[in-house]
């Protein structure tokens, strides 16, 4: 039986170490978004999957994990070269290496593939789980995975649970519930508009 994911009282989002809504986005920067809030945002995202509660979100949940590692590497590597995410791709890529610079692509997509599931879901309000899982993933990662790797997303799709199950997981008091996860939802867009954005960029390319 699955538990709760979220402490009495409370939310999922009072679980997270980060969220999205404390990512610091410096407008007069040119939207840098800073690195170490970035990548703890990210992992406290990925918790979100457990609270769909199937196995076969193991891969997305690996995916990830994995790209937040690579980018944390090369920050650690480099921190005086890292502080924002535009930064540390710049000078990764100064350096004709581009371990992290591919990370945070794939995790960007990652990260867009929940944004635009969440947010079709959000605004449907009847709409189960997996048709707005699914819709996303043919606009975000679907386009980018090889034959062999499709068909194990896609039982993840299938494997989401019933719409009123997930936000009941979420948090007892629903009107709390969606009074968290809007924001927190705008914010995840904002950073994913960003990012994505940059590594369209020339500045991100290899």
């Amino acid at each position: 039986m699955a538990t709760a994911a979220y402490p009495p009282g409370g939310t999922f989002f009072d679980t997270l170490k980060r969220s999205f809504t404390n990512v610091p986005v410096d407008a007069s920067k040119n939207s840098a978004i800073s690195t170490t809030e970035f990548l703890e945002a990210s992992e406290s995202l990925v918790t979100l999957f457990d609270v769909l509660g199937s196995v076969a979100f193991n891969p997305v949940k690996s995916d990830m994990t994995g790209n937040v590692k690579k980018i944390r590497d090369r920050q650690l590597a480099a921190p005086a070269d890292s502080s924002t995410l535009q930064d540390l791709v710049k000078n990764e890529l100064k350096e004709k290496k581009h371990t992290a610079t591919e990370g945070l692509l794939w995790l960007t997509r990652g990260l867009d593939f929940t944004a635009q599931a969440l947010r079709q879901n959000i605004d449907n309000s009847t709409e189960e789980l997996s048709n707005s899982f699914r819709a996303s993933y043919s606009n975000t990662l679907k386009p980018h995975h090889s034959f062999i790797i499709k068909p194990i997303f896609s039982a993840a799709m299938g494997a989401t649970p019933y719409r009123k199950d997930f936000y009941a997981k979420l948090g007892e008091d629903q009107t709390k519930v969606q009074a968290e996860l809007v924001p927190w939802l705008e914010s995840l867009e904002k950073v994913v508009g960003v990012t994505k954005d940059f590594m369209a960029s020339k500045e991100a390319k290899w």
